[in-house]
């Protein structure tokens, strides 16, 4: 079991989650705001009948002289005023003064800091006794100019309010304990249902065959889910297509190997047949050394293909001087083109110069000059007295903008209606009869790619037979302001 390791969320738990957790959050504040407002309804039918019996309370008050308050309150008004089975109802009066003429001695007095004016009946909570009261007070006017008040509260307990609230609370709970599992489960009936079509579209891929990569039915599956699906689609139609290419490539390089391997195998049961004399067997020999170096050839080139065809890996990228690494790839190739008699040379700009330098891989980049050199060297014929002649150049923007990389020969050309053709793999130009493999300007487009660099072919003398080709490879990705070291 591996530690820190995260858990896989399914789609339909990450919904769940989403929707039943502000649904179980909030529900504990509706009732908690429900609970309040209970209190609240429950309050007001007992509080209007406060304010009725202090404002009966308040017209008993009689002020015979000014600043002189008498208060008489019957006996069977005192019993029905007491009257209350649930709750205990106190009153009080208190004179100018402040001194009791009537009710219940213990009831505090309000905050005079907020007294209202004589006749607005005031609400407030307060402690009696150790108990929880409501309390109805109103002052009353002694005297014209309101100097001298009386004070007229009446007192009850929460007990029938609590009740009412109780009641109330319980009539609008109690639905939502049996709605709220409902609505969980409504939920979850809806997410099972929405998210069906993403599992038939999973049954549907696990039901295909491994070469199975035709499109995925972009119909048959929601809205939402459809741009997934065309993703899928646009990948498999890659999938098939790079497995087609790398099919018909196995394909090309078993043909292209098969001939120099036939070569060899022909050549040693002529070498092994009974009375073969020592001229016989040379020959057979240098038709062996020329056959595994054909195919020697071809499996370099193929190799060298696979390396430049990374999958889409960035490559290694550092300061590259051009001209060093082309002079390098013209000396290592002197012996091959002395042996065919051709004239093999450079020209442009010299190592170190300003704006040679080029951000790319150092490999890659001298794989690319080398099979662009082989071929000129293979594709050009030459003649006593009238050598052929192959020339590698590299011509450097003074701004530093564009380096152009060019190897020219004096070869047959290549005919403008098979310039795009020769690019790929295996393709030979017609009516050749150099060895190759038709590697070699692959490997070039696609090492040049990867350098964001654009290849083109053109006649190195146009209007002149035989025309030649020159291969322009035009690289931008450099460092720019750098000398090479």
């Amino acid at each position: 079991m591996k530690i820190f390791q995260r858990e896989q969320r399914s789609l339909f738990g990450e919904i769940l989650d989403w929707m039943l957790t502000p649904l179980l959050l909030l529900w504990p504040v509706s009732l908690a705001l429900t609970w309040l407002v209970a209190q609240g309804i429950a309050g007001n039918p007992f509080d209007r009948a406060l304010e009725y019996n202090v404002r009966a309370l308040a017209e008993l008050v009689a002020a015979p002289q000014p600043g002189l308050a008498q208060f008489s309150l019957p006996q069977p008004a005192r019993e029905i005023l007491r009257a209350d089975d649930a709750d205990q109802v106190v009153y009080q009066v208190l004179d100018g003064r402040g001194e009791l003429i009537g009710g219940d001695r213990d009831l505090p007095r309000p905050q005079d800091d907020a007294r209202p004016p004589p006749g607005e009946v005031r609400l407030r909570d307060a402690e009696l006794r150790g108990l929880d009261v409501r309390v109805a007070y109103v002052w009353v006017a002694l005297d014209a100019a309101g100097t001298q008040q009386a004070l007229v509260q009446v007192a009850e307990t929460r007990e029938k309010r609590s009740v009412l609230a109780a009641e109330i609370i319980k009539g609008v709970m109690l639905p939502q304990f049996v709605i709220l599992p409902l609505a969980v489960l409504l939920v979850w009936l809806a997410l099972v249902r929405g998210i069906k079509p993403l599992s038939q579209l999973e049954q549907r891929i696990r039901a295909r065959k491994p070469d199975d990569l035709s499109p995925l039915d972009e119909r048959a599956v929601p809205l939402e889910v459809a741009p997934l699906v065309s993703s899928v689609n646009d990948l498999l139609t890659r999938l098939k297509d790079s497995i087609a290419t790398q099919k018909r490539f196995l394909a090309d390089a078993a043909h292209q190997l098969k001939t120099p391997l036939a070569g060899l195998r022909m050549q040693a049961d002529l070498a092994q047949r009974e009375g073969a004399g020592t001229d016989e067997l040379k020959q057979s020999l240098q038709q062996i050394r020329r056959s595994s170096m054909r195919a020697t050839h071809t499996v370099n080139q193929l190799l060298a293909l696979a390396r430049a065809e990374n999958g889409g890996v960035p490559i290694t990228r550092q300061p590259c001087d051009l001209p060093r690494l082309v002079m390098d790839v013209v000396q290592e190739a002197l012996p091959r083109a002395m042996e065919r008699h051709l004239d093999l040379g450079y020209d442009g700009a010299m190592p170190g110069a300003p704006g040679v330098l080029l951000d790319g891989n150092p490999t890659l980049l001298k794989e690319l000059v080398r099979n662009l050199v082989d071929n000129a060297i293979n594709y050009t014929p030459s003649q006593p007295g009238r050598p052929g002649v192959v020339t590698a150049r590299v011509l450097a923007d003074p701004y530093g903008q564009v380096l152009l990389l060019q190897v020219e020969d004096s070869g047959p050309g290549i005919a403008a209606t098979e310039r795009e053709l020769v690019f790929q793999p295996f393709y030979r130009a017609l009516g050749t009869d150099a060895d190759g493999s038709g590697l070699g300007l692959p490997i070039v487009l696609e090492i040049a790619g990867q350098h964001q660099a654009a290849v083109t072919l053109e006649d190195t003398h146009p209007g002149r037979l035989p025309p030649g080709t020159r291969v322009n490879v035009r690289f931008s990705g450099l460092v720019k302001g750098a000398r090479a070291p």
